[in-house]
């Protein structure tokens, strides 16, 4: 057999039927992850055609999308006084209840963002396939799973079938070699990558992300990388399992126990790029030369160090609009910037690690007068360890909001949202115009990156204010 990569080995442990000129390949699903706003019509398409769930035992489900983040009261459930949304939490109850799929939802203590609950528990394995109706479905690559967002009809198609219609992509490997300076992040990494690529760098292809900076990261770091492959345009991302990988999964209560552990790590052991398999595309990083980043435009590729000059739009109109939009001067770095908000949470940055990080910056310092601060745990067993660390009290005593699980403000369709005109420093993974709320003007950047800001009321480089 010819050398493989990652990525080919297990495509080709999944297909079902190969593709042809006229016909994508049929892949099998091994995990159906499902959250309340892209299913109700998939179930609907369901029920009119008179079928089944085809692996309910393969399909999970959980609310995080449309949920309130607002606390719980002391006593009785949370009240959802959107009506389109409550009516989607009513419908997912619904459809779970009928066709006997299990659902974590709101009260559940394993309730929380899909893509946050799914590797915390040991759902997410490596050498899976995994589907869901949300694009950062890329975040389970981290553990050397292939793992495709999809939209509403392919949801329809995977209930029905356990079977996914697909396209064999290219393959791009990203390098990331160096030790990362103090102040940079996984996600300030993965922001320079798609920097540097553009939002259309990937499209086509699965990213599997490589090299000495990669293999130090730990799983939650490897996931936020992971998660951003959707915003270089990629279909993917993988990161080849390792001793730090089958660690995580060790303390996971869904992972396999006894013999079956044993045979399922020598099976995992296997899922790595063979020393002379070819990519595609190749693509490199040197991480000493990386700085904190942030965005100044209205997508993730308009990433910038700190401390440099927002680029000029140099007749682009796309560059020049997002500038208007967001009002920043080109040849000015954002560093002085006024904020009026501050997130942290989402799929991308709402994980135990992410939480500490944040913390570490606003420990005996306040919330800057003027700014809301919310911070939203990705889980209630994020939100439960983080209590048990105290770091919920650091938070509350800065004076910022410490709020229920949920993909909160970072969809902006659940009551979290900006005002128009406001400026927000956002841990998530969007910065599109609207995306955080009408009219919202959104920076992406790191937790210790949104932390100083929170505490300064201004971007600020975190470097200024812990070593």
């Amino acid at each position: 057999m010819s050398s493989q990569t990652l990525f080919s080995k297990v495509w080709d442990a999944h297909v079902v039927a190969d593709e042809t000129p006229s016909t994508p390949a049929i892949l099998y699903v091994d995990l159906h992850l499902v959250h309340e706003v892209t299913s109700p019509q998939a179930f609907e398409v369901l029920r009119e055609r008179g079928l089944r769930v085809r692996r309910p035992d393969r399909t999970v489900a959980t609310m995080d999308h449309s949920i309130p983040t607002t606390p719980r009261p002391a006593r009785g459930p949370r009240l959802i006084e959107d009506g389109e949304a409550r009516r989607q939490i009513e419908q997912l109850e619904r459809n779970c209840r009928e066709h006997g799929i299990r659902l974590y939802a709101l009260g559940d203590d394993r309730q929380g963002i899909v893509h946050v609950i799914a590797p915390e528990l040991g759902l997410t394995r490596p050498g899976m396939t995994i589907t869901c109706g949300d694009s950062h479905t890329s975040t389970h690559g981290a553990f050397g799973a292939l793992a495709f967002g999809i939209g509403t009809s392919e949801v329809g198609h995977v209930l029905a079938t356990q079977c996914l219609l697909q396209r064999r992509p290219r393959t791009m490997r990203a390098t990331v070699n160096g030790t990362l300076p103090p102040g940079v992040t996984a996600k300030d990494v993965v922001l320079a990558l798609i920097a540097k690529i553009g939002t259309a760098g990937g499209t086509g292809h699965v990213i599997e992300y490589a090299g000495s900076s990669v293999r130090a990261m730990s799983m939650e770091e490897r996931m936020t990388v992971c998660n951003m492959t959707i915003e270089g345009g990629a279909r993917a991302g993988m990161i080849a399992p390792d001793d730090t990988t089958f660690e995580w999964l060790t303390a996971c209560p869904e992972a396999p126990k006894g013999n079956a552990w044993e045979r399922a790590l020598t099976r995992w052991r296997t899922l790595r790029t063979d020393p002379d398999a070819r990519f595609d595309r190749e693509v490199t990083l040197d991480a000493a030369t990386l700085a904190p980043m942030i965005t100044f435009g209205t997508d993730p590729s308009t990433a910038i160090p700190i401390g440099a000059p927002v680029p000029a739009a140099d007749g682009d109109p796309s560059r020049a609009r997002a500038v208007a939009y967001m009002g920043v001067e080109p040849g000015k770095p954002l560093i002085g910037k006024p904020v009026d908000v501050v997130f942290v949470g989402s799929c991308t940055n709402a994980r135990l690690s992410d939480l500490r990080q944040a913390a570490r910056v606003m420990r005996g310092r306040r919330v800057a007068p003027g700014v809301r601060m919310l911070v939203v745990a990705g889980s209630q067993r994020v939100k439960e360890r983080a209590e048990a660390e105290g770091l919920d009290r650091v938070f509350r005593e800065a004076g910022a909001e410490w709020r229920e699980p949920g993909c909160s403000m970072c969809i902006a369709m659940n009551g979290d949202q900006l005002e128009p005109g406001q400026y927000a420093v956002s841990t998530s993974n969007r910065n599109f115009e609207g995306r955080q709320g009408q009219g919202g003007r959104t920076f992406l950047a790191s937790p210790l990156t949104a932390a100083a800001a929170a505490v300064t009321g201004r971007i600020t480089d975190v470097r200024e204010l812990v070593d």
